[in-house]
């Protein structure tokens, strides 16, 4: 029977670690989230040899075991073996970036004196060379006591000796060194006596972090007492003790480098990679070149998913045909073609601009530009609560705000992350593009400015411009009310610029939408189900009466069946609960312009913003789809007229909706991304709100103004 042993796969950030956890586990891998916590849990399987497999977990990158952010604090916990939910390690694969070795193999030595077995891959030679560093790997390894195999993941060099170092190590051929890397004892040696009495398992250096942390470790109280007792009694320092330990660390790192490794001379010219930062971090020409790839990328997202998109949409819409006509009519057909396999539709129609919007990421990322984009955008960002990180996330929220959120991840402040959830749907999603092209085709006139500036144009522009604009504001406001006193610090290493990993590409965008898929479709499921049974049903004798008199004229006027079903459909719609809650809103929704049809489209449209355009093709009695129909929807929309006969679709309600539904929360797939990214309805709750209120507030003056 195969052993199977469980690896802590840990390193430096932009050290390959998550290189090689894709070379290893392939896509034997799962993605969720470490218990309370929104950082991404990976864990993945593989076989190492005859007999013996291995589930490595992949750890968030951290540079010490000193944690600031939430992320550093998972990978430290886990080592320090109090993640209660996670299996204890028996082996740490310690990844260190060979290019600069001084800075990674600090969290190296910690990790050797927590006594857990280790093997050190070293990654970056070929930067390391380029460089000038020369590494004498065997004198490296007797100097740290463990195993170090110097590999290559993106290149797939190296695995195997890798993978033969952790089999040996499985078998205790190599241990973990008795002698400490510094004299742990000597920072303070009574206490570290003291714990060791009542931790007596403990090496002293996992004692010294007992002293210094153990009050977020999930112990007893009655041994967090005796901890803290001898703190008090041994007069025990923390930040003393924590200063001259990595002064200890960095003199022995020091020496080790001149026993192992030559550099050059510092006035060895300038890489590649500081060339090219002289021009995309130029004060101005970095800024325009930003602006290009933004302009791409956006793009891109749009013109790329565009074609899957609208083959999921015609297979989904053939299937519902055929349903149509095999299964009986009835209310289980009705369930199952518009509800359930309606939802299944709106739930998988976005998995290409998630998969497309994630896997250009992912190129950013690799290559190494996306570290220069935060870098360029912090200075702004950060005047208004964010900071340089928040920027991706908001201009990925104009193909999408649900894998926008997602991407918020990387935000290691969480009131910086939390703002950037809150206001990210305020970008104007590709979703919101149907409604604006309806309602600017109604309401706005084909003038053209110079001869080539069209004034439809210049407004749809504008309406994609107040989404950053608002942004900020809300931000600016929302960043005073947000009680997290965490302190925000912009560190951020700039990697060398690369080829992006094409395999690494695919396997992001699959687990991307795997998330999306098991995670938010569950909640949009449900809704969905909720608003085709509020649209399907009503009071039964409005809802007989309304169904009799039209079969009565269907037998009357038999070669008018199609247009009578049609009104028959509209006015079952009105009387239906969903009908009966618009007609309810009337009132409130009567100062911005709109009539009970409106209300109808705002409550449907809460399942998705575009099904605006399919519900007033219901209302006004027309089929949505091609553009001959389109125009007929148009045309009737036009004509519609108010009982004291004014049109419904002036220039000021049209203005109005537009900026309505530039600012509502009118997406359930985005309220329930963001139910799991803070793991609390709370924050959803108030986006709901705060977003309701302000397109109110903005919808009623601009109403109130252009009327």
């Amino acid at each position: 029977m195969a052993k199977t042993i469980h690896i802590a796969l840990v390193g430096n950030p932009n050290s390959g670690k998550s290189s090689l956890f894709n070379v290893l586990t392939g896509l034997n891998q799962k993605v969720g989230n470490f218990p309370g916590v929104t950082v991404d849990k990976k864990v993945g399987s593989c076989q190492l040899a005859d007999g013996l497999n291995a589930t490595i977990i992949d750890l968030p990158g951290t540079y010490s075991l000193y944690p600031r952010r939430e992320d550093e604090w998972v990978a430290y916990r886990v080592l320090m073996q109090q993640d209660k939910e996670v299996v204890e390690p028996e082996m740490v694969v310690l990844i260190a970036d060979a290019s600069n070795l001084k800075r990674n193999l600090l969290f190296a030595s910690q990790i050797i004196d927590l006594k857990i077995p280790v093997v050190v891959g070293l990654t970056m030679m070929d930067i390391a060379r380029h460089k000038g560093i020369q590494i004498d790997v065997a004198e490296l390894e007797r100097e740290l006591g463990v195993p170090v195999i110097p590999i290559n993941p993106r290149k797939n060099k190296g695995i195997q000796p890798l993978k033969k170092a952790i089999e040996q190590t499985a078998l205790e051929l190599y241990k973990a060194p008795v002698r400490d890397f510094i004299n742990n004892e000597a920072l303070a040696p009574a206490a570290i006596g003291s714990v060791k009495e009542l931790f007596p398992e403990l090496s002293d250096y996992k004692a010294i972090h007992y002293l210094i942390n153990h009050e977020s470790f999930a112990l007893h109280g009655h041994l967090q007492e005796k901890i803290e007792s001898i703190e008090q009694v041994n007069n025990f320092n923390h930040t003393k003790t924590q200063a001259e330990e990595i002064l200890q660390r960095y003199q022995r790192i020091g020496s080790i480098l001149k026993q192992s490794v030559s550099e050059p001379s510092p006035l060895k010219k300038t890489l590649f990679t500081e060339k090219l930062d002289n021009i995309f971090l130029h004060r101005r020409w970095g800024y325009i070149i930003l602006l290009a790839v933004l302009f791409l990328l956006f793009q891109s997202v749009f013109w790329l998913a565009e074609y899957p998109m609208n083959i999921i949409d015609w297979g989904f819409g053939e299937i519902s045909s055929w349903l149509g006509n095999v299964l009986p009519s009835g209310w289980f057909a009705d369930l199952l073609i518009n509800g359930i396999w309606a939802g299944l539709g709106g739930i998988l129609v976005f998995i290409p601009q998630i998969m497309i919007l994630f896997g250009l990421v992912t190129i950013l990322e690799d290559t190494g530009y996306m570290a220069r984009i935060s870098f360029l955008t912090d200075k702004l960002m950060r005047k208004v609560g964010l900071n340089g990180k928040s920027v991706m996330p908001m201009i990925s929220g104009f193909a999408c705000a649900v894998p926008a959120i997602m991407s918020a991840r990387n935000i290691e402040n969480k009131k910086e992350r939390l703002l950037t959830i809150l206001v990210t749907p305020l970008m104007s999603c590709s979703a919101r593009l149907p409604v604006y092209t309806i309602l600017i085709g109604l309401v706005i006139p084909k003038t053209m400015f110079a001869g080539f500036l069209g004034l439809q144009g210049l407004v749809m522009m504008g309406l994609y411009l107040l989404g950053p604009i608002m942004s900020m504001f809300v931000s600016y406001i929302a960043r005073f009310f947000i009680n997290i006193k965490e302190k925000s610090f912009f560190i951020l290493e700039l990697p060398v610029y690369r080829a992006p990993r094409w395999k690494n590409v695919l396997i992001t965008m699959v687990n991307k939408a795997k998330i999306f898929v098991f995670d938010a479709g569950k909640v949009i499921m449900v809704i969905s189900l909720i608003l085709w049974a509020l649209s399907t049903y009503g009071p039964k004798e409005k809802m007989r009466s309304v169904a009799a008199r039209y079969e009565q004229q269907i037998k009357q006027h038999p070669e008018q069946e199609a247009e009578l079903n049609r009104l028959k459909n509209t006015e079952l719609l009105q009387n239906s609960y969903a009908g009966l809650l618009g007609r309810s809103i009337e009132p409130v929704i009567q100062p911005l312009g709109y009539d009970w049809k409106i209300g109808i489209a705002l409550i449907t449209s809460f399942a998705a913003r575009e099904v605006f355009v399919g519900t007033m093709a219901t209302l006004y009695s027309v089929e949505g789809g091609d553009d001959a129909d389109e125009n007929t929807l148009m045309e009737k929309m036009n004509a519609a007229v108010r009982p004291d006969g004014t049109k419904v679709y002036s220039l000021a309600t049209g203005i109005s909706l537009m900026i309505f539904y530039a600012f509502a929360m009118q997406c359930m797939s985005t309220l329930a991304i963001v139910k799991r990214e803070t793991r609390t309805w709370k924050w959803a709750l108030i986006q709901l709100v705060y977003m309701t209120g302000l397109a109110y507030i903005m919808s009623l003056i601009a109403y109130q103004l252009l009327k």
